[in-house]
């Protein structure tokens, strides 16, 4: 399931390869944790990743003017003063009717006044949208539920080009955690709200179980192209990690074990940047403690 590719974090497999869930904490583990926070900020910057977006929004039904003047519903920087209009249709496509062509290309070739509906990235983000180019940026067009938005990406972005990097709790090896998993034995969905309202229910297969002083916590996982994808909050969230959840990934279960490494707790898309559409965490994922590890509040702030 590859449904939040595009509105939440990249996920980079490689940060699971460093760890065996089911082996003592091992002698480099801290070097191995510092690795790997150091490889998923080389992955944030990739060319074309969330931090070159420099505007977003949700089309509404009819015509929305994009440009960089004031008067378009959407501003995009650097982009003609009225580059044209996205128009959303009464069954949710969407067609460009260009106002200045000039050095605009669309999936690499110059551009008319106007062209045929515009590929979304599709359910999922299975599909390459259609590219709409002008200078170093281009536009393109997501879909979430029956929802139609716009996205920009400038790979010579600030945010992009002057990534600050994260803060981070210290490294924890008690954070490091193997808990039990329990399997579900009928059918179960977790409901999963994002920040613009809408929401979805996941099938889940299982329950990650785990004992912290004394006390028994369980966190509730999506199946995220084999791995398991955990969304949660803890007593710190709000105050020193990002309020609306903060993600953790973990390998599959095996042998009724499922390694929880808090160390690698990460801030999602739209704690860095607002131009991307996150879940928030469901109740059965909001646990009562503070876990003091991992990533801290991005220094940006919440958008």
């Amino acid at each position: 399931m590859a449904r939040f590719t595009e509105w939440c974090a990249v996920i980079a497999l490689t940060l699971l390869a460093s760890f065996n869930a089911f082996a003592a904490t091992p002698a480099d583990y801290a070097s191995s944790v510092t690795r790997a926070r150091a490889q998923r900020v080389d992955e944030l910057k990739r060319p074309d990743g969330y931090l070159a977006l420099t505007a977003s929004g949700w089309l509404l039904p009819g015509d929305n003017a994009v440009g960089s003047a004031e008067d378009n519903r959407f501003r995009i920087p650097g982009a003609p003063a009225h580059l044209g209009v996205l128009n959303l249709d009464a069954y949710a496509r969407v067609h460009l009717r260009l106002v200045e062509t000039r050095d605009v290309s669309i999936d690499g070739h110059p551009a008319a006044t106007s062209i045929s509906e515009l590929r979304t990235q599709g359910d999922g983000g299975k599909q390459q949208p259609t590219r709409v180019s002008f200078g170093s940026s281009y536009l393109y067009v997501v879909e979430n539920g029956t929802q139609r938005g716009l996205r920009v990406k400038d790979n010579d972005a600030p945010l992009r080009a002057h990534f600050p990097g994260f803060d981070y709790f210290p490294i924890d090896p008690s954070w490091r955690i193997e808990a039990d998993w329990v399997p579900f034995a009928q059918p179960h969905a977790l409901k999963v709200a994002y920040v613009t309202g809408t929401e979805s229910d996941t099938p889940i297969a299982g329950k990650a179980v785990f004992q912290r002083d004394g006390h028994t916590y369980e966190l509730l996982p999506i199946d995220e192209d084999g791995q398991l994808f955990f969304v949660f909050t803890d007593r710190t969230a709000g105050k020193l990690t990002y309020g609306g959840a903060r993600f953790l990934y973990a390998a599959m279960p095996k042998n009724g074990k499922v390694l929880l490494d808090f160390n690698l707790a990460q801030n999602p898309p739209c704690a860095i940047t607002p131009h991307v559409v996150c879940p928030l965490a469901p109740p059965e994922n909001r646990l009562k403690l503070s876990v003091t590890a991992g990533e801290k509040k991005f220094r940006g702030g919440e958008h």
